[in-house]
């Protein structure tokens, strides 16, 4: 059976998944009649929560004598570390782009990729069927984008299909070809994309591109065979990127792709993406090959962190209540694991006391790690997110700069090019978009970004999106506005009641409700001035023996602000921490101590 290896890449809600979803079932790889969740390949529990593909997966379908694997990539910026990787395992991608959204920060990242490895996309106008899409336009646009990222005469000279993924159909030709279902982009692909090189005389090599762990076969690894015949229990060894040898062992399994599931297969040859298990050090870019081999397989190099967060041991109060993983060595072994099979983390000891420096591409990619740990039972104390600077060779600081594409509604341009002057973003480009909207793009240093979504989204009542890119590293901005609201403190350790909440009302929003357990140094509320206000919330009425006709006042509370994940990590400031357990995320001061707190703020005045 012949082969053909695609990606489908796309800016994040573009449509990847649910086209990935439609191939599924038109192949056959799917019985007609068989359950399936939409976005089937979104298996992960935060991928459904979410609505984003956070990790590369792969399936593959049989059309027409052909067998195509196909790599379902992430959307979202945060995670292009996937992307980066699985390019490597393909001949040919599909590039999906909105046909109202038009091409988009993450559509400009994945293009570039994908040609700088010499790959020719074919392209898919996909939700054709929106009331605002303007499919002819974003196919200029896309054409413009190709030329302005250099591509060749021949990746120019891309085929284009009209598609609705979540209908099942794609089209040639819009206005006249009949909207029946995916065959042309099957045709497409079996035509447009280059069949694998296969040299099966070759010993046998692979390079790994993405980790998991299964209970019953351990480190499973999958990547395509470059060379060669794989065979079940043949002798192996695993070459790191410098050709040292890291173990010698066996295949124990091989497991080829059939829809969404992997089947054990005896042999796989060369241009075949399988998934190998077996060996017990072998990690994400290392090369598997036959006992002659001695030359790796050269990996591509991934794109440097922008941003770092400090991992420690919860040391609050309430710590070991509601997680049971607690210890610095658990937390050390949790990271390290996550930093084999993701390349775009890397983990580093902190000069502080029982904590680990974390850096990834962005808040979304920490706060899914995060995330995962408090579910797996983990308690943490989390800092606010810094950027990673660098220097060049004049010796001036660099800092990453991010390209920020912004759509909005013409009366809330003002205020977001407002606030963003205020963060150090310059503005590039101001057009129309489609559906009435505004598109502005902005250069901007990562750092004036942290905390601005939700200040972002309330300003355009919820109406703007967002997106944002690693641009570059650039000069140094010097400050940027931050957070301008003070926090109210607890004083004291208890349980929140109504009598002490709303006598703090006048003071600002509130975090917690009545009956929450805090504790001294804990935050429970926005003060309304640009200082912190030491407060009580345990405050409870002083009872006499006085009865009076009239009831007591009413004590209405307004409704608390309750913040996510992200959105805690984003709203602290330097002195500050949200302390995440499996139920619960509060935010605290670093020293819980207000005598703590002044001590250590006079040593940083007399420091600085």
């Amino acid at each position: 059976m012949q082969l053909r290896n695609i990606a489908i890449i796309a800016h994040v809600d573009h449509g990847k998944t649910t086209l990935v979803d439609a191939f599924l079932k038109q192949s056959g790889a799917v019985r007609a009649n068989a359950r399936m969740d939409e976005c089937a390949m979104d298996s992960n529990d935060q991928e459904r929560e979410r609505g984003i593909t956070i990790l590369a997966k792969n399936t593959a379908v049989e059309w027409g004598g052909f067998k195509i694997n196909i790599v379902d990539t992430p959307g979202h910026a945060d995670f292009g570390g996937e992307v980066e990787r699985i390019l490597s395992m393909v001949d040919g991608v599909c590039l999906l782009v909105d046909a109202s959204e038009g091409p988009l920060p993450q559509t400009k990242f994945v293009l570039s990729k994908a040609l700088g490895l010499g790959l020719r996309p074919i392209v898919i106008v996909n939700k054709v069927d929106r009331s605002d899409a303007r499919a002819h336009d974003v196919h200029t646009e896309i054409f413009d984008l190709f030329a302005n990222l250099g591509a060749t005469d021949e990746q120019l000279d891309f085929p284009t299909l009209f598609a609705v993924g979540r209908e099942g159909w794609a089209v040639r030709d819009l206005e006249k070809d009949e909207r029946k279902d995916l065959t042309p982009l099957f045709e497409t692909i079996v035509k447009h994309v280059p069949a694998p090189a296969r040299d099966l005389n070759a010993p046998f090599t692979m390079l790994a591109t993405t980790l998991e762990f299964d209970n019953f076969l351990g480190r499973i690894l999958t990547g395509r065979v470059q060379t060669g015949i794989a065979k079940v229990n043949m002798p192996i060894k695993v070459l790191n990127r410098e050709g040292k040898v890291l173990e010698t062992g066996r295949a124990t399994k091989l497991l080829s792709f059939r829809g969404l599931e992997r089947v054990p297969v005896e042999t796989a040859e060369a241009g075949d993406i399988i998934a190998l298990a077996g060996l017990e050090n072998a990690n994400v870019s290392d090369t598997f090959c036959a006992p002659e081999v001695t030359t790796p397989i050269k990996a591509r190099p991934i794109d440097p962190p922008t941003l770092a967060m400090t991992f420690s041991v919860n040391d609050s109060p309430f710590a070991g209540l509601e997680g049971d993983k607690l210890t610095t060595r658990m937390i050390a072994a949790r990271l390290h694991r996550e930093a084999e099979g993701n390349v775009a983390i890397k983990i580093s000891e902190s000069n502080q006391k029982d904590a680990f420096e974390v850096a990834g591409r962005g808040e979304l990619q920490l706060g899914v790690l995060i995330e995962n740990m408090r579910r797996e039972g983990f308690e943490l104390s989390i800092s606010r997110p810094r950027v990673l600077f660098q220097t060049d060779e004049n010796g001036k600081r660099l800092e990453p700069i991010e390209e920020v594409v912004i759509d909005v509604d013409e009366q809330h341009s003002g205020v977001v090019v407002e606030k963003m002057s205020l963060r150090k973003g310059e503005l590039q480009e101001l057009k129309p978009a489609g559906g009435g909207k505004t598109r502005m793009v902005f250069l901007a240093p990562s750092r004036g970004l942290i905390g601005y979504h939700g200040e972002f989204l309330t300003d355009t009542r919820g109406t703007g999106v967002m997106n944002r890119l690693f641009h570059s590293f650039g000069p140094y901005k010097g400050a940027v506005a931050t957070r301008r609201q003070g926090v109210l403190i607890a004083t004291d350790t208890g349980e929140a009641n109504q009598y002490g909440l709303f006598h703090l009302i006048d003071r600002g929003p509130q975090f917690v409700v009545p009956g929450t357990k805090i504790y001294m140094g804990m935050i429970v509320g926005e003060h309304t001035r640009d200082n912190d206000l030491e407060v009580n919330p345990l405050k409870a009425k002083a009872l006499t023996n006085f009865r009076t006709v009239m009831k007591d006042d009413k004590q209405d509370l307004p409704p608390p602000k309750i913040f996510s994940l992200e959105q805690a990590i984003a709203y602290i400031q330097d002195d500050e921490l949200v302390e995440v357990t499996p139920k619960s995320i509060r935010l605290r001061k670093r020293f819980l101590d207000e005598n703590d707190r002044k001590r250590h703020a006079k040593q940083m005045a007399a420091a600085g």
